[in-house]
This record gives structure tokens, sequence and C-alpha cells, in this order.
């Protein structure tokens, strides 16, 4: 495994972030798909074996069962100064504004909740999970800042927001003296690049960390066009991402596949290779040890300038789609994506 600087922070992470969506209770969230505390703690136990030493979790993911099962099993598998430990909290609901809470008030309770499902003092990163748009990015920093400064959070990120809201972010924190946000987890991956406009270009000017979520497409990246699996059978979120640009994007699949038999790998280790070459460390779900395996590899892959741009040149504009599709104010009175389920807060 390598290791890289998390942007302008001191937390030395591994080039691949181990996603743990994946991990939780089915029957207590959004997804049916996901794995038992018994197969998560296998595969968490695989990830550090093979060095991985930065996880990604969320408040939103299962009920907070994922953030109870990444705990338990990192605090049985290893030293908590030795792994980077991420987790992300959700907007304000509208039962929230109507009671008076304030983005002040609401991340206090976020985090401690987080804190508790996952049995630790503090975490590494705290991510802003989308763009609360009913509520003041004053008060969001504000919040992120008293939450840092109480020392429950090293540093803060987020998700899944334009490149000027980040950049107007970044700006307020520096003028008030409050915690910036050092990293950005945006959707980015070789059949989904629309990062590449103006994000990635922030992100290099201001050395701010880019950990892209859906780093292989939900699979997609992973297997040839027909093969399947049980969360492509069942995953109709990716559906909605992902089919409506199926033809054009099979193009780029079947040249992951022919690199893939060229160097005689996986087709894994063949589109993380090329984000490595983007990002800082691609978040990668894992609900089968060969799916961890395949990422560390990918690693120490290296393509050719030509071989990138082989993978490159079919691409075409994708039209945003998934939380950034969503999450738009004029839906402000939508269920978000991530519900909070039956997690008490």
């Amino acid at each position: 495994m390598k290791y890289t600087k998390l942007g302008n922070s001191d937390l030395n992470v591994s080039r691949i972030c181990m996603g743990c969506m994946g991990f939780g209770d089915a029957s207590n969230g959004q997804h049916s798909w996901t794995i038992d505390e018994e197969h998560s703690r296998e595969i968490i136990k695989r990830g550090l074996d093979l060095g991985v030493n930065f996880y990604d979790t969320a408040i939103g993911y299962q009920s907070g069962t994922s953030e109870q099962y990444v705990g338990r099993a990192l605090r049985d598998f290893a030293k908590r100064d030795e792994v980077v430990v991420a987790t992300k909290f959700l907007p304000r609901t509208p039962a929230d504004i109507e009671a008076g809470i304030s983005g002040q008030k609401h991340i206090e309770r976020m985090i401690n909740k987080s804190l508790e499902n996952l049995g630790m003092d503090y975490v590494d990163l705290y991510i802003y999970h989308m763009w609360d748009w009913n509520t003041p990015i004053y008060d969001i920093l504000d919040g992120l800042d008293r939450i840092v400064k109480a020392g429950k959070v090293r540093y803060i990120g987020i998700s899944n927001c334009y490149a000027w809201q980040l950049a107007k972010a970044n700006a307020l924190a520096e003028k008030e003296g409050f915690a910036k946000f050092v990293s950005v987890q945006g959707h980015y991956n070789l059949i989904f690049r629309e990062e590449e406009r103006e994000m990635a270009m922030l992100c290099a000017e201001d050395n701010i960390a880019m950990t892209p979520y859906s780093a292989l497409a939900s699979g997609r990246l992973s297997r040839l066009p027909g093969e399947t699996s049980k969360r492509a059978e069942e995953d109709n979120y990716a559906k909605f991402k992902y089919d409506a640009t199926k033809e054009q994007d099979e193009v780029i699949i079947r040249r992951v596949a022919e690199l893939a038999e060229k160097h005689g790998v996986s087709m894994t280790e063949v589109s993380l290779a090329w984000l490595l070459t983007k990002v800082t460390s691609p978040v990668v779900g894992a609900t089968k040890l060969h799916h961890i395996e395949g990422a560390a590899k990918a690693v120490d892959l290296n393509l050719t300038a030509e071989e990138i741009a082989y993978l490159e040149e079919p691409y075409v504009p994708h039209a945003l789609a998934g939380v950034m599709a969503q999450n738009k104010p004029a839906n402000k009175n939508d269920k978000h994506v991530w519900g909070t389920g039956n997690q008490k807060i």
C-alpha cells in the first residue's frame, strides 16, 4: 500500500479508502444489498492487513448501523491512532427546522450520535454529506469549527457540492478564522467525469484532497456489460444514476476490459489505476473480500499516457445524476436521498 497526505491536513492516508456504505443492517436502512456484521468485520480486517488505514462511513448509512459495525471492528483489529476514520452528517430535517434547532446545535447532536455509534472519542474527518439549502453556510462552518475546537473532530470535509460552494465556504471560513474543508467527496469515476469541469482545478489550486465515491460506478467498471451481481440487481439508485447512459458508458467499459486482459489484471485494477492518477484516495466500497483485494492491487498498476488517453477518449458529457441532481433548493420539501430512517438523533 502507498500513503499520502490528505490535502492541507496532517492525516497520512492510504491511497485506497474503504467505503463502508455496504455494511449495516439491511432491515434497518435504505439498501437491501448490505452485508451483516460478521462479513463486514472480515472485509475490514482484510483491508487492514492490506495496509488500508482510511475508512469512510456515515450516520445515514443503514440508520447508523454501518458506523456501529465499523467502530466495533476497528476497535478490535486496529490501534485508534493508526487508522483514519471519516463519517458524515445529514442536513437538518424539516422537523429540526420547525423545532428551531440551529445548524450549530444540529451538528453537535449529529457528531455526538456518530461518536456513540462508533464508540470513539473523536473522528479524524467529519464530512458535510450534502449541501443544506435551508441552513446558512455560516452556521454550518461555525458548528463544525466548534466541534473541531472541542476535540471531537480533527478535520472537516465536504461531499456532493459544486466548486462554487466549496470555494465560497472556504473563503468564509478563512475570513472568520474557522476550520476549512480539507477534502471533497464527489461522484467521480471513468464513466462519470463531470468533476473535471471545475472541481478538480479548484482542488489542485488549493490543495484540497479529492476522495471520490462511486469509484467503480457501483460495480459497472469492474465487470463486463451483461455480468451481474446482487447489488447490480437490487441497487435501484445506481440504476437511476447510470442506466440512462448505459450504451455510451459500455464503450469505455469494454476498453477497461481490453487493458485488463493486456496487463493480466482485473478490470477493478485498471479502473482504479486510472482514477488514482487524478485523485488523492478514491472511496471504494467492498462487500466481498476480492473487492478490497483488487482495490489494493490497483495502487501498484501504472498505466501509460497512451493507455490513459485510450480510456478517456470515448467520454461524452453527462447530465448530473444522483445526489447532486436531486438535492436542489427547488426540491427543498422533498425527502432527501439519505433519510435518517429509524435512527434516533
